[in-house]
């Protein structure tokens, strides 16, 4: 009786989905990973499973796209946590300026190739940005899988070049949105309040580290402080600064990403993004319509084209010239061959604004899952797996 006080009935459908689409995704995943596939493919096809687009049980998107807010935001805020400037300095200088140059390149190539195909230029820009940027999850995954190929060097390489996309990915999309007018302002306005939470970060940063520093050895309350202070942030940014909810997730790991208690705020928070994020990518999965993909074959052929050309290219090119001691050029090439979340994102973004057709939306949906196969598997071509440890995210 006293459950049911605080547990009305009408809720009782929705814990039950939840819980079943839960279920389902470890099903999925287990069989991915069976497969040598990352087990995002797997949250996906759970996604695709109870999306509306396929025979059997729906389930309610909305409730799920709550939850799957709620997994981006840590999934990327943990992305900011991850990144250490100073660090990467100390170990991959050269990456520092790689990376960027990669995501610029792959931007104005793939970019300009939308834009010609009839994309509108703001547009265009976005979905340059969204082949730029790999998927952080298939990365880890591909550096801490058990039956992963890469040696230490390659894969040490591979997670630093990822941060620095992401890193790259969100300052240029900041300055996108507020320079192409895709803001709620006008270009000037919105700029100075990107501003504004950029300096409400630097704030964040100053004071949030000597906050989690006390409560170190609280492990509950380091916790609620750590998720607690990437949502607000990331839900401040969205409400009152008009900067994307995800975008402003990561920019909050930022705050707490140069300080001594990042590293145990990562690792608290981990079970929690891993839960969050499954349901993020199930989310994802059940927008993927299979009838529209025909239609959107022109479109799909054309983003795996740029990731083959636009992407790889530059990457392999850049790799060689940045000379990191070690590492196998090809493998780093075909590691960061993938497009992924944040690039869902940003297509998101584009998409409600209806700067890109429809069609090129379902064919971003489907490059997804065919990039991640591809990329996945080419990976461990002529290599010995090493046995290491899986995540629970990959």
């Amino acid at each position: 009786m006293l459950l049911d006080a605080f547990a009305p009935l009408e809720t009782a459908p929705a814990v039950f989905e939840i819980g079943m689409v839960l279920l389902l995704a470890v099903g999925a995943g287990w069989i991915a990973r069976r497969l040598g596939l990352p087990a995002v493919l797997g949250y996906l096809a759970a996604g695709l499973i109870v999306s509306p687009f396929t025979p059997g049980y729906v389930a309610d998107r909305n409730q799920l796209q709550v939850l799957a807010d709620v997994g981006v935001v840590l999934l990327l805020f943990e992305v900011g946590i991850e990144v250490n400037p100073l660090r990467l300095g100390r170990e991959h200088r050269s990456v520092l300026w790689a990376a960027p140059a990669q995501v610029v390149i792959t931007t104005l190539a793939a970019g300009g190739g939308a834009y010609l195909l009839g994309v509108s230029l703001a547009g265009s820009a976005l979905i340059g940005l969204s082949i730029a940027i790999s998927s952080s999850v298939v990365v880890v995954n591909i550096t801490r899988s058990r039956r992963r190929t890469t040696n230490p060097a390659t894969e040490a390489a591979l997670l630093s070049w990822s941060v620095m996309q992401d890193m790259t990915g969100v300052a240029f999309a900041l300055v996108l949105l507020a320079g192409l007018g895709l803001a709620d302002r006008p270009p000037a306005t919105a700029a100075v309040f990107i501003l504004a939470f950029v300096a409400l970060v630097a704030a964040a940063a100053w004071v949030l580290p000597r906050m989690l520093g006390r409560l170190h050895s609280e492990h509950d309350l380091f916790l609620l402080l750590s998720v607690g202070s990437g949502l607000a942030l990331a839900g401040l940014g969205a409400r009152f600064f008009g900067v994307p909810l995800a975008l402003a997730a990561f920019v909050a790991g930022l705050a707490v990403g140069e300080s001594p208690a990042a590293a145990e705020a990562r690792r608290r928070i981990l079970p929690f993004r891993d839960l969050f994020a499954v349901l993020f990518f199930v989310s994802l999965g059940s927008l993927i319509d299979p009838s529209a993909v025909p239609g959107a074959l022109p479109w799909l052929a054309f983003l795996l084209g740029a990731v083959a050309l636009a992407k790889l290219v530059p990457v392999l090119l850049f790799s060689r010239l940045a000379r990191i001691p070690d590492v196998r050029h090809w493998q780093m090439a075909v590691g960061l061959g993938q497009i992924g979340e944040f690039s869902f994102v940003l297509a998101s973004i584009v998409l409600g604004r209806a700067l890109i057709p429809p069609t090129l939306y379902s064919a971003l949906l489907a490059a997804v899952v065919v990039t991640i196969v591809i990329s996945t598997t080419l990976v461990k071509v002529g290599r010995r797996p090493v046995p290491a440890p899986a995540t629970a995210a990959g």
